[in-house]
């Protein structure tokens, strides 16, 4: 499982530069060009790779990549994660980030339904001041933000 992790890694860290390398890595007249920092992230991502394919072929190991109990603990992390990116295409972001951090205080925090929908609400909504707002940057929205006129 290592080895094909690794070589992911390295293929995404391969992609990341190539692509990169289209808008440019050099040192332009305002400062670096845009591919700059995707390069160096990249070639870091190769880095990595190749030395965990170098340890996972010098210790070979025996043990199971992750046991059952491994595994549903990494899946109520992942299942809720994915749900929330699914949402963001159907709703936009400011409610799935809401109902997002109030499960996670709910089913892995052991917090009250009403502390958590309430801290879920007041981080959506410094999320959407902050970006919509002060950095003026707009981020996907559905329709209860178009009933406030967003």
């Amino acid at each position: 499982m290592e080895v094909a992790a690794a070589a992911a890694f390295a293929a995404i860290g391969v992609l990341a530069v190539a692509d990169s390398l289209r808008g440019g890595i050099a040192w332009g007249m305002d400062g670096p060009q845009s591919g700059t920092f995707p390069f160096w992230i990249g070639c870091l991502l190769i880095l990595s790779s190749l030395a965990t394919l170098l340890r996972a072929a010098l210790t070979p190991s025996r043990t199971l990549f992750a046991s059952a109990a491994e595994l549903r603990s990494v899946a109520r992390i992942l299942l809720p994660a994915a749900a929330f990116v699914a949402a963001i295409q159907a709703i936009g972001l400011y409610v799935p980030a809401a109902a997002l951090i109030a499960w996670f205080m709910v089913r892995l925090g052991g917090h009250g339904p009403a502390v958590a929908l309430a801290s879920g609400v007041a981080a959506a909504a410094l999320i959407f001041v902050a970006f919509e707002r002060w950095f003026l940057v707009a981020l996907p929205k559905g329709p209860i933000e178009a009933v406030f006129g967003y």
